[in-house]
C-alpha cells in the first residue's frame, strides 16, 4: 500500500513536481480517476486544471483488457495494440463499434464536465498529464500524442504508480516522467490505494470549477483536447 486515496497520491505527486511551481504549467487530468490526483497537483503548483477526454477500448469479451484507446478532438486519435487485438481475435468491425461507443461516452462527458468551457491553450506552456496510475499505458499513449499536436513547450507524464516496464515504454514520448512507485509484481492500480472508490461525475465537475480557471480559444492549436 502506497497511498491512502487519490488526494494523498496527488499531494505526493505534487511534491515531486515542486520545482515547477511558478512556471507556466497546465495540469491535464485523465477522467475520472485522474482528476482528484491532478487537482492536488494544480493546487500545489498554482496552475489551471483541464481534462483530456480519453477512453480505453476494451476487448469484446474482456472489456477490462485494453486493446486500444481513443482521445477526442476534431479528428479523434486512435491507438491500437495490434498484438492484443490479434490475441483476443478482435475483428476490425468489432474494434470500430467499440471505438464508436467510447467516442459517444467522450461526448457525454464533454457536455457534463465542460459544457461550453473552452480548453486551456497549451502552446508554449508546460503540459503535465496526470492519471491515478497506469497498467498497460494505452490511454496515456493516446493522451501524449494528442497533447503534442497542441505544441506545448514540454510534456510531462506524472502518475503515482505503474509497472516498471510500462514506464520504460514512455521513454522518448514524454520530456519528463514522474512515477512515484514501480512495484514488482504489479497486480492492478487499485491495489496500491487504501481507498480506490470510483470518482463520480459530480466530483469531477466540482474540482474543475474549483481549479480549472477559464479556458481560452486558440484556433491555431487545432481541435484536439
Amino acid at each position: 500500500m502506497f497511498f491512502q486515496d487519490r488526494r494523498d497520491a496527488g499531494r505526493q505527486l505534487a511534491g515531486a513536481l515542486a520545482d515547477l511551481k511558478g512556471q507556466d504549467c497546465v495540469i491535464l487530468a485523465l477522467p475520472r480517476g485522474g482528476v482528484p490526483v491532478a487537482a492536488e497537483v494544480a493546487s500545489a503548483l498554482g496552475a489551471p486544471l483541464d481534462l483530456l477526454l480519453v477512453r480505453k477500448i476494451g476487448a469484446p469479451r474482456q472489456p477490462e483488457l485494453a486493446i486500444g484507446s481513443v482521445i477526442d478532438g476534431g479528428n479523434p486519435i486512435i491507438v491500437r495494440d495490434n498484438t492484443l487485438i490479434s490475441l483476443t481475435g478482435t475483428t476490425p468491425a468489432q474494434f470500430d463499434a467499440i471505438c464508436a461507443r467510447e467516442l459517444a461516452e467522450i461526448e457525454r462527458r464533454r457536455r457534463r464536465y465542460l459544457g461550453t468551457r473552452l480548453p486551456q491553450p497549451l502552446r508554449g506552456r508546460i503540459a503535465i498529464i496526470v492519471d491515478d496510475g497506469l497498467a498497460t499505458g494505452n490511454t496515456m499513449h493516446a493522451a501524449l500524442q494528442a497533447v503534442r499536436l497542441r505544441q506545448p513547450k514540454s510534456v510531462i507524464m506524472a502518475v503515482p504508480v505503474a509497472p516498471r516496464d510500462t514506464v520504460a515504454n514512455f521513454r522518448g514520448e514524454a520530456d519528463r516522467i514522474v512515477c512515484l512507485a514501480t512495484p514488482d509484481p504489479f497486480e492492478a492500480v487499485g491495489y496500491f490505494y487504501r481507498d480506490f472508490e470510483p470518482t463520480s461525475d459530480e466530483e469531477v465537475v466540482q474540482l474543475l470549477a474549483r481549479h480549472g480557471g477559464p479556458g481560452q480559444p486558440q484556433e491555431a492549436e487545432g481541435a484536439v483536447g
